[in-house]
């Protein structure tokens, strides 16, 4: 075991606050990483509102970077000293593994979301001597050190910028991933992404890197549209001061959009998207609201071929894809720097108010 500090939420609703806890030694198959930096996803502020029901107290993170320490019996994917960065976990075995989809695992609930322990029910935090909630997306990496799963972390060079890759795990990797995995849009296409925060500027940049006739990019941050013009989008809807349906359906001539992204969760916007999607449309479903939310739609709209798509992580196998983003940041076609702002771990309350607030986009921790 280690002793290392880490932002401990003590209950739903509780802030995040730096206590000193105990890492458990790796098992087989784990690795024990000394964290660099993590980034700040809206899923880590739903489970401290309670929205999620992630075992609190406990801790929580998971768009890790960090250098292996140590390594578990069996592990032969990294060596200490490896620069990684982690991302979800999953079991490997299942149909949904074996072929190629992960964030579809049959066990990926328990495994990352709401299982806060391993998989046979021991703890891997500590504080005080009594176990907390852990393994968040197999890490837990708001804390110096994470025991993180070997299937979690993905080896990068040695040069990599660690504190600036981080949000590759989650957030980079969901809005490429809806792109390039599931709507793969074809050339000459029409894309409209609603929200255009961490997720919806990713999708841009990633929209940005095919042959798309328009990238409509949508939401209320005025500076956030400017900067997904910067990054790849040919045209924004300001919905404070648009109809976003009138504004998108005259972008395309009134034929509406060939591929679709709502990154918001709100219910109201997803209904939005769908109507205002082309004939065989395709709408990828990113944003997560609380359970049990609904939505209405129009039979009659759908039956023109409309496709509505729910999406984890953008499907994607992060083995193959987190590497390929790797390296479109080092040869500039990713810039992150425009959306990452660093704080410290005692400011992550902070942090979640500005991205709350849309100061920033992509707030990271740097250790």
């Amino acid at each position: 075991m280690i002793t290392t500090t880490g932002a401990v939420v003590d209950g739903p609703g509780a802030p995040f606050t730096i206590q000193e806890i105990t890492v458990d030694a790796p098992r087989a198959g784990e690795v024990l990483v000394r964290m660099v930096a993590a980034g700040l996803c809206h899923t880590d502020l739903t489970v401290r509102a309670g929205g999620i029901p992630f075992p609190l107290p406990g801790v929580l993170g998971h768009e890790g970077a960090g250098v292996i320490e140590q390594i578990g019996p069996g592990v032969t994917k990294v060596a200490p000293g490896d620069k990684v960065l982690l991302t979800f976990t999953s079991c490997a075995h299942c149909a949904a593994c074996r072929a190629g989809h992960p964030a579809y695992c049959d066990t990926w609930l328990p495994r990352n979301l709401i299982g806060g322990a391993r998989d046979d029910g021991s703890a891997t935090l500590f504080r005080g001597g009594d176990p907390i909630g852990g393994r968040f997306f197999g890490q837990s990496s708001f804390a110096r050190h994470a025991l993180a799963d070997e299937r979690s972390v993905i080896r990068v060079d040695a040069d990599a910028p660690l504190e600036m890759l981080a949000p590759l795990g989650c957030g980079v990797q969901t809005g490429f991933g809806a792109v390039w995995n599931v709507l793969c849009p074809t050339p000459g296409s029409t894309l409209v992404v609603f929200g255009a925060g961490a997720v919806g500027l990713s999708a841009v940049m990633a929209a940005a890197q095919l042959p798309l006739s328009a990238i409509i990019a949508v939401d209320r941050v005025p500076t956030r549209l400017d900067l997904a013009l910067e990054l790849g989008a040919t045209h924004v809807v300001d919905v404070s001061t648009a109809d976003t349906g009138k504004a998108v359906m005259d972008i395309t001539g009134d034929r509406g959009t060939d591929y679709a992204i709502d990154t918001t969760g709100n219910p109201s916007v997803l209904r939005t998207a769908v109507d205002t999607l082309s004939i065989r449309g395709a709408c990828a479903v990113v944003g997560a609201p609380p359970a049990g939310t609904e939505v209405a739609l129009d039979v009659q709209g759908l039956l023109v071929g409309k496709t509505i798509i729910g999406v984890t992580l953008g499907d994607g196998e992060p083995g193959t894809l987190l590497p390929q983003l790797v390296d479109l940041h080092r040869r500039g076609r990713l810039p992150l720097h425009r959306l990452v702002r660093h704080y410290p771990p005692e400011e992550l309350e902070t942090a979640a108010a500005d991205m709350h607030q849309g100061a920033t986009i992509k707030p990271v921790i740097r250790f």
